[in-house]
């Protein structure tokens, strides 16, 4: 079966890092984009040689599971020196079109799921598919108590991507915890960002603060390869089952 394409028109841009964008776009075609929270969108584009290229990019706008579709469309852009997809974002004015199809992916809850708690991994711009899932998680949270620790990697406060929603999500629900985890620098003593949940170090070295539950919990892994495999490893060593480790691996692309 032929691939779905639609057209997306830029509405909205705003750096979140220094090398990161999140770029709000609504289909041009008047019709709404069905998705299930943790799936991604392609963006077709070609090359300066006229060579077809394409980029994935997963989709960073929440919304509840029995809410109506609509044609929102929201992705954080890592900005690569010297990248095709980034001299296409960067140029690309308010009001402008992109060709993209999908929703594509299966780094999703699931309605069987019937977990204690979720453990969200992520680094980097793969911490989107977490932003998304927070309508799905209060409600989980509201029906059957799950609970639910996000823990974000970054190297730097800087370079945290929504660090604040996360933490008012968490101020919010006390279900939910929040584990900001910077790895070269941390927050300046009496910053908005300095907390006592805030770590020091690679995610995958405070798992095991967590301590991980064969039994009760389902783990997810989402962005740089070398964590995703780091974190997958630490997890099967203290008994939690494949089945119950989700990954899904972003890897910069120019």
């Amino acid at each position: 079966m032929a691939i779905a394409h639609f057209p997306l028109k830029l509405v909205a841009r705003r750096m979140i890092a220094p090398t990161v964008a999140h770029l709000s776009f609504e289909r041009d075609d008047g019709q709404p984009l069905p998705c299930i929270p943790g799936q991604f969108i392609q963006i077709h584009f070609q090359y300066a040689d006229g060579t077809p290229a394409r980029r994935s990019y997963s989709i960073a706008v929440g919304r509840a599971l029995d809410a109506a579709p609509d044609a929102r469309v929201e992705i954080a852009v890592s900005y690569v020196p010297g990248g095709a997809a980034t001299a296409l974002f960067e140029a690309l004015p308010i009001g402008a079109t992109l060709d993209a199809s999908g929703p594509f992916g299966r780094f999703c809850l699931l309605p069987q799921d019937a977990n204690r708690r979720y453990l969200l991994i992520g680094t980097g711009t793969g911490i989107t598919p977490y932003r998304a899932m927070l309508p799905q998680l209060e409600r989980l949270m509201a029906e059957r108590g799950v609970e639910v620790v996000l823990l974000q990697g970054a190297r730097t406060p800087a370079e945290l991507l929504y660090g604040d929603e996360f933490r008012a999500f968490a101020e919010a629900h006390p279900g939910f915890r929040y584990l900001p985890c910077f790895s070269r620098e941390l927050p300046a003593d009496g910053s908005p960002q300095a907390h006592p949940d805030v770590r020091h170090g690679y995610v995958q070295n405070v798992l095991p603060e967590l301590a991980p539950d064969p039994a009760g919990d389902i783990a997810y892994l989402c962005g740089n390869p070398d964590m995703v495999d780091a974190s997958f490893e630490a997890l099967k060593t203290v008994g939690l089952p494949v089945p119950m480790i989700r990954r899904e691996k972003y890897v910069s692309n120019k």
